[in-house]
């Protein structure tokens, strides 16, 4: 195994930003301060995902004042997993750190990330403290997420633990192969595995604004997470199915007794109606369930681009000089590309 005590390795860190323009002016410089200080060779690689305020404006100036900087402009608003993935593609550095944009992330954790990775580490994450910022009702249903989302699951995804982690290349290059385009990132980071090491922060009031990823955002988040990593909603409709078989069973005997033995009458209408609406529901629940994951299915098998780049700016750590091979001029890094 390499001994990374001794290693300086080049360092990428990948923001995705969505209307956080008043943000990354200051930002930016921050962050390239820090990642300066732990090594000479750093990009910082933001990803706009569709932002409709003054994000690209921002990001030009700094493209030009930081030649450390990548700007990468999607198409279109993807969502905050597929710009992730976009700067994870993007990103050529020995390791790769992964941040928000709204600065609630302490850059002050990079030094002890590194640490760690130079310690044996190929994967170092950040876990939350505690949820104050979060409403009550906030609080309690990410708890049963992660314990609904791992239970029965052979990949267990780490509680309040984010998207703030520090990843060694090989880590990198193992997410990339994963192509699925229904993308829970905090479940693809369990599933490739490695050595993970985990340390708890408190995140940083935000800069300036408000989150653009409120309840419904969290609640479409997690049930992309439960059904892309578990089938406990079909196994759980396999046990009721069961369960009301036995039931039906049971209570068809009890009538059948009841009748012959005492002579009872059979319950009529009454029961045949609450029987027929109850079993209805049942059977759409189970066809809903059933739709959501041939849904996902569906979206898969179209094979379309997680994302789509319409611009690309800056310079970053280019592959061509990794590879001993003479940089890219500035206005060739400037070119539009599409992905």
């Amino acid at each position: 195994m390499l001994n990374r005590q001794t290693l300086t390795p080049s360092i990428s860190c990948v923001i995705p930003a969505y209307n956080e323009a008043r943000n990354l002016s200051t930002l930016v410089p921050a962050i390239l301060t820090a990642l300066a200080r732990l090594s000479p060779q750093v990009e910082l690689v933001i990803v706009d995902d569709g932002s409709r305020d003054d994000t690209m404006a921002v990001m030009h100036a700094l493209c030009v004042q930081f030649p450390q900087v990548m700007y990468l402009k999607l198409s279109r608003n993807f969502g905050k997993e597929p710009a992730l993935t976009a700067g994870i593609d993007a990103a050529q550095g020995d390791v790769v750190i992964l941040m928000d944009g709204d600065g609630q992330h302490p850059a002050s954790l990079l030094p002890e990330m590194l640490t760690k990775w130079r310690e044996g580490s190929d994967v170092v994450y950040a876990v939350r403290r505690s949820r104050d910022d979060q409403s009550n009702l906030q609080i309690r249903l990410t708890a049963w997420f992660y314990k609904f989302v791992n239970l029965g699951s052979r990949v267990k995804i780490p509680a309040n633990a984010g998207d703030f982690r520090l990843m060694d290349r090989q880590v990198v290059e193992a997410l990339k192969r994963l192509s699925e385009r229904n993308r829970f990132m905090k479940g693809l980071y369990a599933w490739v595995g490695f050595n993970s090491t985990a340390i708890d922060y408190q995140p940083l009031p935000r800069a300036d604004g408000k989150s653009n990823f409120g309840l419904m955002g969290s609640l479409s988040l997690a049930l992309t997470g439960i059904l892309a990593f578990s089938i406990a909603p079909l196994r759980a409709l396999t046990l009721l199915g069961f369960t009301l078989s036995v039931i039906a069973l049971g209570y068809g005997l009890f009538v059948t007794a009841e009748h012959f033995i005492f002579g009872s009458d059979v319950p009529g209408y009454a029961t045949i109606v609450v029987g027929m609406m109850f079993f209805s529901g049942i059977q759409l629940l189970s066809i809903g369930v059933l739709a959501e994951y041939v849904g996902r299915i569906y979206e898969e098998v179209k094979q379309r681009p997680n994302y789509l780049v319409s611009q690309r700016l800056g310079q970053g750590l280019p592959l061509q000089a990794a590879l001993g091979q003479p940089a890219p001029s500035a206005s060739e890094s400037s070119r539009p590309t599409h992905v």
